[in-house]
């Protein structure tokens, strides 16, 4: 386990915490991290004794169903606030995807709104794990982009299929990588720089991967790269193309015991790799099924086993939400420990998570009700 945990922390010193920095955003304003954030919450033991050296969350603002409408709608107020609730955890991380689409129509408010949410993220203590593209949902069409309809609002492909499925359109593509790394590749409010979530589906999707990592390490600088992998064994051919930081995705598990194998599968990949594998989608014990009414946030059922194997992680999502794909909605799946107000689905769900950082205390309401903005979704189930 130590040296373990030594290979993970070394990505974590690859940098310290920018603190304290102001940045004017596209608000005109100057950003500062003085939030209501109540007295003692944060971190408030040594990171280098917690259990867990990497504790994230997947982050969306809860009215966002995609990345587009994370940045084109991006609101900083609602972004300060949300990760504050993240501090409250004690968590350190964030996962989070950038929109091409977005920087595509408004490219200077776009990196003044990047630049505002990586300021407020490092006032809190939080590095981003920062995602340029996204490989999963349908075509980035303008209704898909702007549906937000809480019944049929899907995850969008970013970019789109058809200039990931002809080269002869990928210059805008890497056009969007130069400009993001030539600002943020040394940058130490990143953990690290994802290039795609899941590529590993479609043959015409892994090639646009493959070539655009090979953009992105050709102006690497000191922030380590990586990929959104669905599982272990697809992280041996994101290795030859470059990546140093693994990841998988297990949201769901029938039971512990299977879960428990899958964590051991992690630290034994970690020492035959030599590099850290994070856990960067994970929910709760027993998947969703259609037809079984709501299934409700559950993280107390598998953080414990999470926290004893000592992995680093991104829970998904902070914010309570309904599910993010259109398919698990349908089986009643709602996700997140925050409210927008503030309270929480479940206290024993947040104190299991900010257990994570070795202090399990944690106070809110807690309300483990839709919110009403949701309803609909609720109700469908009932039909």
């Amino acid at each position: 386990m130590g040296e373990r945990n030594r290979t993970r922390r070394a990505v974590l010193r690859l940098g310290a915490v920018a603190c304290g920095i102001g940045v004017t955003g596209d608000l005109g304003r100057q950003t500062t991290s003085n939030l209501d954030c109540l007295p003692g919450d944060g971190a408030t033991n040594d990171e280098a004794d917690a259990p867990v050296d990497v504790r994230g969350a997947i982050y969306f603002p809860s009215r966002a169903y995609n990345t587009f409408q994370m940045w084109h709608g991006y609101d900083s107020a609602v972004i300060e606030r949300d990760l504050c609730y993240a501090s409250r955890l004690n968590l350190n991380a964030l996962r989070v995807w950038l929109s091409f689409e977005a920087w595509r129509r408004e490219p200077t408010r776009f990196w003044l709104r990047l630049e505002h949410f990586l300021t407020t993220a490092a006032n809190h203590g939080l590095r981003v794990l920062l995602g340029i593209f996204e490989g999963i949902g349908t075509n980035p069409t303008n209704h898909q982009l702007t549906n937000d309809d809480p019944l049929t609002a899907r995850p969008v492909f970013s970019p789109s299929r058809g200039i990931m499925e002809h080269s002869n359109r990928w210059h805008l593509p890497r056009r969007f990588i130069r400009r993001f790394m030539e600002r943020y590749r040394d940058d130490s409010r990143l953990l690290a720089i994802e290039l795609i979530n899941e590529p590993g589906w479609r043959p015409w999707k892994m090639r646009f991967s493959e070539a655009m990592f090979r953009t992105l390490s050709s102006h690497q600088g000191t922030v380590p790269l990586s990929v959104g992998s669905t599982n272990i064994p697809n992280n041996e051919e994101y290795r030859e193309w470059g990546s140093e930081v693994f990841q998988c995705h297990k949201n769901f598990a029938h039971t512990k015991a299977q879960y428990r194998r899958m964590l051991r599968q992690i630290t034994a990949a970690e020492r035959r790799f030599g590099r850290p594998i994070w856990l960067s989608e994970w929910q709760r014990l027993s998947p969703p099924r259609r037809g079984q009414g709501t299934n409700p946030p559950n993280y107390s059922s598998l953080a414990p086993l999470i926290q004893r194997a000592g992995v680093g992680n991104f829970f998904w999502s902070l914010m309570v939400k309904p599910a993010y794909q259109v398919y698990r909605r349908k089986q009643g799946l709602i996700s997140g420990i925050f409210h927008e107000d503030g309270a929480v689905w479940s206290l024993d769900d947040a104190r299991a998570i900010k257990a994570m950082s070795g202090d399990p205390t944690f106070s809110a309401e807690e309300r483990p009700e839709w919110p009403a903005w949701a309803e609909p979704v609720r109700e469908s189930l009932n039909d």
